[in-house]
């Protein structure tokens, strides 16, 4: 091989190896989801305002691409959104679609991606209807969605946040039922990512509906990753002690996308939690 071959061989090598390693194929997903606990006065020293920039705090650190909040009130909306200047965000109250009720919004990185669609239904048997109660839910329930496209790529993908209800067995099932024909009807066209404090054990038939193997197939993180998750089988700990064996908050995703790894994070300061429920991170691509 002459020296000029050898050079042309070496140049494309270098281009070959700087296009591997550019964020179009090197650079993952990190998705959140978090309960972060309603604005409660009777909660003392756990109480919001103690919190909101722990909160921010660990969403930062955790270089979140995409988060799902659960439990947000107008207000913890706002400073949210104060303090992730980087993100855009949607959510609506749940009692009127406006800004009346808890919340359950989706925030996503403005620097990667593009704002399509966005949307939201009740989890009752009338799902178009603001503020609508279903089955024997305790309180109003429902689901906040986008679709997004990731401007490195240009893929379109559908994001879901839920927050089923505490009470209610056949609400739970009911809503896993009504979000696996959602995604099926709506979004299954591309990957979809569902997040939520679902108030359902992996042995509720709420998790095994969403978890069978029906289509769309939906993947939950924890138990399809390519890692082992790390930080224990419980999202819950009451502002007291994290609770073994109590995973009710989860990622799922349709198999289109690879699931490299899933955290459960564990901060605490001072024996304090920034939440009563742990936030979940997946590593996504």
């Amino acid at each position: 091989m002459t020296k000029s071959n050898l050079i042309t061989v070496a140049t494309l090598l270098a281009l070959a190896a700087t296009a591997w390693q550019s964020p179009a194929h090197a650079q993952s997903l990190q998705v959140m989801t978090w309960n972060i606990r309603y604005d409660n006065a009777g909660d003392g020293a756990d109480r919001w305002r103690n919190r909101k920039d722990w909160v921010a705090e660990i969403v930062n650190r955790e270089k979140v691409d995409i988060a799902g909040f659960q439990e947000v009130l107008a207000g913890q909306f706002q400073d949210l959104q104060e303090r992730l200047p980087e993100f855009g965000s949607y959510g609506v109250g749940r009692d009127d679609g406006k800004e009346k009720g808890e919340m359950a919004p989706i925030f996503y990185r403005k620097a990667r991606f593009e704002l399509l669609d966005k949307g939201v239904f009740w989890l009752s048997p009338t799902p178009d209807k603001p503020g609508s109660k279903g089955w024997d839910a305790a309180i109003t329930r429902i689901t906040c969605w986008l679709k997004l496209k990731d401007k490195e790529r240009g893929q379109p993908l559908f994001v879901l946040n839920a927050h089923f209800d505490h009470r209610g067995i056949e609400a739970r099932r009911e809503s896993a039922r009504m979000t696996k024909e959602r995604i099926r009807e709506q979004f299954a066209a591309q990957p979809v990512i569902f997040l939520g404090d679902l108030n359902s054990r992996p042995d509720s038939a709420a998790y095994k509906t969403l978890a069978s193997d029906d289509k769309p197939k939906l993947l939950d993180a924890y138990v399809h990753s390519q890692a082992k998750p790390t930080g224990g089988d419980s999202t819950w700990n009451g502002f007291k002690k994290i609770e073994p064996g109590n995973r009710i908050d989860y990622i799922f995703t349709t198999e289109s996308l690879v699931r490299k790894q899933l955290r459960t994070l564990t901060d605490q300061r001072e024996g304090r939690f920034p939440s009563d429920h742990l936030p979940v991170v997946a590593e996504l691509e």
